[in-house]
């Protein structure tokens, strides 16, 4: 994992997010019941397509050491950002996966996608990240990117939250 841009691999799995980086911590419930919908549209990035992302990986499925790039925006704006999985979850109410920033990549850290299952049924869906600016976009947008990864966050559980929904 050495062509990562950050040191503290893992560190949205566990939740201790490491000190000198902007965090973004967020949670929604997205229906009742639907867990398992939940981790195959996040698994599979379908959650990611649904939000309007452009993905490409090279495998089917969030695993270790899957390649990422996503893409935001309309060409000649569309920003890519070249990322490596770094831990996945599919086990009974959790699952979800974190990747990590590559050479390329506009911010410097780690993002996690989750679903897990409440005590009522409910299932959560939660974003968990820590980043600094890695380009000079990103340092000139400054205080800008942190409200932005939020949206972003919220507009991937709006998402998420179509795809699981019954009929």
């Amino acid at each position: 994992m050495s062509l990562l841009t950050y040191d503290e691999v893992g560190a949205t799995e566990t939740g201790a997010l490491p000190r000198g980086y902007h965090h973004l911590r967020y949670r929604v419930a997205i229906g009742h019941d639907v867990l398992e919908a939940a981790a195959d549209a996040v698994l599979t990035f379908r959650m990611h397509r649904a939000a309007g992302v452009r993905i490409t990986a090279s495998a089917d499925r969030a695993a270790p050491g899957v390649d990422v790039v996503t893409g935001l925006g309309v060409w000649p704006l569309r920003l890519s950002a070249p990322c490596r999985v770094v831990w996945a979850i599919d086990e009974p109410g959790r699952a979800g996966f974190g990747y990590g920033t590559l050479p390329g990549h506009p911010e410097r850290g780690e993002e996690a996608f989750e679903v897990t299952a409440g005590d009522d049924g409910t299932t959560w869906f939660s974003v968990t990240a820590f980043s600094l600016p890695a380009s000079l976009l990103t340092w000139v947008a400054g205080p800008t990117v942190p409200p932005f990864q939020r949206a972003y966050a919220a507009w991937c559980g709006r998402a998420l939250r179509r795809l699981v929904r019954r009929p």
